[in-house]
């Protein structure tokens, strides 16, 4: 939340636990729970990106009371603005919400006065304070019943200044009568900066919300009831509290005046009397004439279909959501906003007005696309080229990776697992390495601690130990295969005599370098052209095909591509094939 919302926040909701008459069992939350639930909010500034679990969101100023906000929610690229309650006209203190300059997907809105145009400004201003002078020209009293919080401030600054421009009102008290009220009021005056450019200018001089012709009424008890004299009570719809106490003591005299300024629930007091009747039901049960004057001034901080309109007009978005409505004032704003659009062929949108507890279901399509990071990402890729990596989905984004990279951009990390087999072996080590010669040419003599060995397929290693041999390699679906392989060659020997007695001799596993090298060249310019062949200290061969070169190591028959064909894996692979089949090819067979 805001940082202005966190501090009326306590005074708030501290309040409702100290005037509900409700048994403790029965409350919603307690003191306690209040106090616990301060240290786990967290506050945000206007226009602040905040990002939690892949989900983004920001604020923006909505114009309802102070700190309050409008949420742009942005989840896999799909955005939603919820305005909760927000207002398009800027008043005394506050500014008007701003209207995105994000365009959403989803506008969830509220249509509390559905199709209703509000008053000016100025024209509503003036009536409010012309009806708050004649109520105490006639020597009457004046009610103004309000919620602590919102249009209460607005009041007492339209009130605060009338007084302060016509000096024979200055002997008549002005008081707002809630301690709620008093508390906010100081969380008003600490948060200027949040408010309109008036207020900020103003401050400079001084701060507005210290009255000079206002002051605060603790209780009844500090009442003096004599005389003209104006009140501005909570709670604003007049159900109970001091509100409703003032109003049934006023009730009877035809002097006083009550001025309705602020949206009204169906089957309260506050709404009951704007239709004027005879005589009111006291909280007691007691029958009361109704003779006091009823003026219906709205200064709600809420959009009339006007502000709506215009809001939705302004950002288009493809489908919205209508919500915190009367039933009918809902269904009438959602036929104005069909009609406003239906001849419209450029603009399509859709109006929902779910009942409460009604899911809305809206489906979404977009691309899913993946970036390519870390070392992948060194070098422009060409048109068709293919990328070898890691696909990572992180939230709602998607990364390709080089497994190297993966500690450095993701939380996980890269592990090997390498596999080892002893399998009983008791044959020649030569006639091992002959017949998985005879199975791959991708066979070399090594040695490992002091100890004969094979590495095969360039992965699987074969270490002779006395009884058996063992292998080793780094677990992976290809490893796995060959390793699986080579078994199969290692338990056929160990379990056939006859191949072991056909080798009486060792193997030669020599090949003729000199022809090797020969051969090599012949097959290379046969395959490419002379052009394209050379020879490098007669122990490489140089290929150049299209500007792209290829280097091959005849000791090693190894292929590395220069610098700028590193991209031509097809030369690559063609190369180093031929230079492998050839040397399998000139190697002796016994």
């Amino acid at each position: 939340m805001t940082h202005a919302t966190k501090a009326i926040y306590r005074w708030l909701l501290s309040d409702y636990v100290k005037v509900s008459n409700i048994s403790a069992d029965d409350m919603l939350y307690t003191e306690t729970d209040l106090e616990e639930s301060m240290d786990k909010i967290e506050t945000i500034n206007f226009h602040e990106v905040k990002e939690v679990a892949g989900i983004k969101f920001w604020c923006y100023h909505a114009g309802h009371v102070l700190g309050a906000a409008m949420f742009m929610i942005e989840i896999a690229g799909v955005k939603l603005l919820y305005t909760g309650d927000f207002s398009r006209q800027e008043d005394r203190h506050l500014m008007a919400a701003e209207i995105p300059n994000i365009k959403p997907d989803i506008l969830i809105i509220e249509s509390t006065y559905g199709t209703h145009i509000h008053e000016k400004r100025e024209e509503r201003e003036a009536r409010f304070c012309n009806t708050v002078h004649d109520i105490v020209n006639r020597g009457g009293r004046g009610l103004i019943p309000v919620f602590a919080l919102g249009r209460a401030q607005e009041l007492l600054l339209i009130l605060d200044e009338y007084w302060q421009n016509h000096p024979e009102l200055h002997d008549i008290p002005i008081y707002y009568a809630s301690s709620l009220a008093k508390k906010c009021m100081a969380v008003y005056q600490t948060y200027v900066n949040a408010m309109n450019d008036k207020i900020r200018k103003q401050i400079n001089i001084n701060n507005p919300f210290v009255f000079k012709h206002i002051s605060n009424l603790k209780s009844m008890d500090h009442f003096d009831d004599i005389g003209p004299s104006v009140v501005m009570a909570s709670p604003g719809m007049m159900q109970s509290g001091l509100s409703r106490e003032l109003f049934e003591s006023w009730c009877t005299d035809k002097r006083n005046g009550v001025i309705i300024a602020g949206y009204c629930v169906e089957g309260t007091l506050a709404k009951h009397i704007m239709s004027e009747p005879e005589e009111i039901t006291t909280m007691s049960g007691q029958k009361l004439p109704l003779k006091m004057s009823v003026d219906y001034i709205s200064f709600s901080a809420h959009t009339d279909y006007q502000q709506t309109s215009e809001f939705i007009r302004a950002l288009k978005p493809p489908h919205v959501i209508l919500v915190h409505g009367e039933q009918n004032e809902m269904a009438r704003l959602k036929a104005a906003l069909i009609r406003e659009y239906e001849d419209n062929d450029e603009v399509h949108i859709e109006v929902h007005n779910p009942r409460n507890t009604e899911a809305v279901t809206l489906n979404f399509r977009g691309e899913k696309l993946a970036k390519v990071m870390g070392s992948l990402a060194d070098k422009k890729p060409e048109q068709g080229q293919r990328i070898s990596g890691i696909l990572v989905k992180r939230n709602f984004n998607y990364h390709i990776l080089s497994p190297c990279d993966l500690s450095n951009y993701t939380d996980l990390a890269m592990s090997t697992v390498t596999q080892t087999q002893a399998i009983p072996y008791t044959g020649p080590f030569n006639l091992l390495y002959y017949q998985l010669q005879k199975l791959t040419g991708d066979v070399e003599e090594v040695e490992i601690q002091q100890k004969p060995a094979l590495k095969v397929f360039k992965n699987i290693t074969v270490i002779q130990e006395p009884g058996m041999v063992v292998l080793e390699w780094v677990a992976n679906p290809a490893n796995d295969m060959y390793a699986d392989t080579v078994t199969t060659v290692i338990l056929e020997v160990q379990s056939n005599p006859k191949i072991q007695k056909a080798v009486v001799h060792k193997i030669s596993k020599k090949v003729d370098m000199d022809v090797y090298s020969k051969r090599m060249e012949i097959m290379l310019q046969d395959m490419f052209g002379e052009d394209c062949v050379s020879s490098k200290d007669g122990s490489v061969l140089c290929v150049t095909v299209d500007g792209k070169t290829a280097n091959i190591s005849l000791d090693t028959r190894t292929v590395e591509c220069e610098p700028g064909s590193e991209d031509d894996e097809s030369l690559r692979e063609m190369v180093e094939l031929a230079a492998q089949r050839l040397y399998d090819a000139l190697s002796p067979v016994h």
